[in-house]
């Protein structure tokens, strides 16, 4: 499979967030999306890799990186700055099938927002586990978007 460049990787992490709906983004005014090659080995291990998991070659897609603020009256968690970032390399080792590459792109941009509105790793492992858990095609924009938000594993369907 021919690498994913930057600009292209973003590009597919920009329309994933674009295809989010309205009542989301109005929720996401604090948040700032950014794309890396990979995650430094200072990241992995504050993300709770050990440095034995490291040099074996494990990562992480994504990080959702609360900013500190100071605890004062007046400030809430969703009111503070968070930053995400989504790893093109590690993605791209892993998931070598351009289809199931964009799946990953999405379900890792949508799980590091998850934790944004307060939800858990354990919350999402139902997502995370589902190879596929969107009914709609990244590439067909006639889809509607609201099919692009994580269930709420708790509350069965």
């Amino acid at each position: 499979m021919a690498r994913l460049s930057m600009r292209e990787f973003a590009r597919i992490v920009r329309r994933v967030i674009d295809r989010l709906p309205p009542e989301l983004h109005e929720q996401m005014e604090n948040v700032v999306v950014d794309v890396a090659k990979a995650p430094s080995r200072k990241l992995l291990r504050e993300s709770g890799l050990t440095d034995a998991e490291i040099d074996a070659g494990d990562s992480v897609y994504g990080l959702f990186i609360p900013m500190p603020m100071p605890l004062t009256d007046g400030f809430d968690f969703f009111d503070q700055p968070h930053r995400i970032l989504i790893f093109r390399d590690p993605l791209q080792e892993d998931f070598p099938d351009p289809q199931q590459l964009r799946i990953e792109i999405r379900k890792t941009v949508l799980h590091e927002l998850a934790h944004h509105f307060g939800w858990e790793d354990s919350d999402l492992q139902r997502f995370d586990d589902h190879p596929n858990p969107f009914a709609d095609d990244l590439d067909d924009a006639d889809d509607p978007p609201d099919s692009a938000a994580p269930r709420d594993p708790r509350f069965p369907e």
